[in-house]
């Protein structure tokens, strides 16, 4: 796939522009008033700030999830996928929705104490949590902060299920903690394939894992006795659609236990950054793709509607649908959920000493 590079773009980073807080009371927009400027920057660091976590666990009453609880250690995410649902949270912390988010990152101090604090609570019903919700906690940053990892060894201390969803490969570094978790059926991960395309999975997901690496990430857990499965996620029509049969077949030779598959979804700010970084890199293909995408969701850039948002509507939809239903049959590769994780093993982490 060719790209376009005329429009302005930066150094590993997906979004290609900065769209206004929504809640900020006033917006600023820069304009050519004909002076000379110094040339912008192409390359952005990333800055990490420290929030002192007030809660753990994120809840949800959605019928289109397949859990209820959640756990995100970072805020905002540097693998910088264009297409991420969650980029319109950033505004709640007062910053933009695009650059941003995957350049001025939060990690959440004190995240294992709260966690801990709240599976200790009166009444708490054991159910999987999944890791994480809202961005990959496997970024890059995991590898100096290690939270995901402190993490992961509460949950195994107190035999707490969990499913995990990344693209990131660092995922191995805990394959000790999650050999042991699978030994007790509590826990299940999930490897999200995009495109096999490495061009264009630069420009996408610039600093997510490789397309060869997490086919890797799928095949070594599996090795090691756990379980893991892949999501394909998320079909782009028009850009990553044609991929999906292919994008199947290797995450099946490299073990997947199980599949399933998303629509691109398109909230708030999310389609204006996800236009503009169309006509940035593939110009020639933006007006068929953002044309397909409404032709899934009625007309419309996004449909929010529960059992409407992660699978679309009409032809374009309905014939995506089949064509992963049949490539999973061939395979053999069942749902997301083919086994269930054990809820029953759960102690509360402040007892562990009295039964271990």
């Amino acid at each position: 796939m060719g790209s376009d590079t005329s429009r302005p773009a930066y150094k590993g980073r997906g979004a290609t522009l900065d769209p206004a807080n929504r809640f900020a009371p006033t917006h600023s927009e820069a304009v050519d008033d004909g002076w000379w400027q110094e040339p912008a920057e192409t390359r952005i660091a990333t800055v990490i700030a420290e929030e002192q976590a007030r809660s753990a666990l994120s809840w949800n009453r959605s019928p289109d999830l397949p859990f209820d609880r959640s756990l995100n250690p970072y805020r905002g995410c540097e693998h910088g996928c264009i297409y991420c649902y969650a980029r319109p949270s950033h505004a709640y912390w007062d910053m933009s929705p695009g650059l941003d988010f995957e350049t001025r990152l939060i990690a959440r101090t004190g995240l294992v104490e709260r966690l801990r604090e709240e599976l200790c609570k009166p009444g708490y019903e054991c159910r999987p949590i999944n890791l994480s919700g809202n961005t990959d906690c496997y970024q890059p940053i995991e590898a100096d902060l290690g939270t995901t990892r402190e993490l992961l060894e509460l949950l195994l201390e107190c035999r707490h299920p969990l499913t995990i969803v990344t693209k990131g490969s660092l995922v191995l570094r805990d394959l000790d903690l999650l050999t042991e978790m699978a030994r007790h059926r509590l826990v299940q991960v999930f490897v999200s394939l995009t495109s096999l395309d490495r061009d264009l999975k630069r420009h996408l997901e610039p600093r997510a894992a490789s397309p060869e690496a997490r086919l890797k990430v799928i095949a070594s857990l599996n090795r090691a006795g756990v379980p893991a499965g892949t999501l394909i996620s998320p079909v782009i029509p028009g850009l990553t659609d044609h991929e999906m049969e292919r994008l199947l077949a290797a995450a099946h030779d490299a073990g997947a236990v199980s599949a399933s598959w998303m629509l691109l979804r398109l909230p708030l700010e999310v389609a204006p950054l996800f236009e503009d970084w169309l006509a940035t890199h593939y110009p020639e293909r933006a007006g068929r793709v953002m044309s397909l995408i409404r032709q899934c969701r009625g007309g419309a850039e996004y449909d929010s509607r529960f059992g409407h948002r992660m699978r679309g509507e009409g032809v374009c939809a309905e014939l995506l649908s089949q064509r992963f239903q049949k490539a999973c049959r061939r395979l053999g590769l069942p749902g997301r959920t083919p086994y269930t994780l054990d809820t029953n093993a759960f102690r509360p982490p402040h007892v562990q000493g009295s039964l271990f």
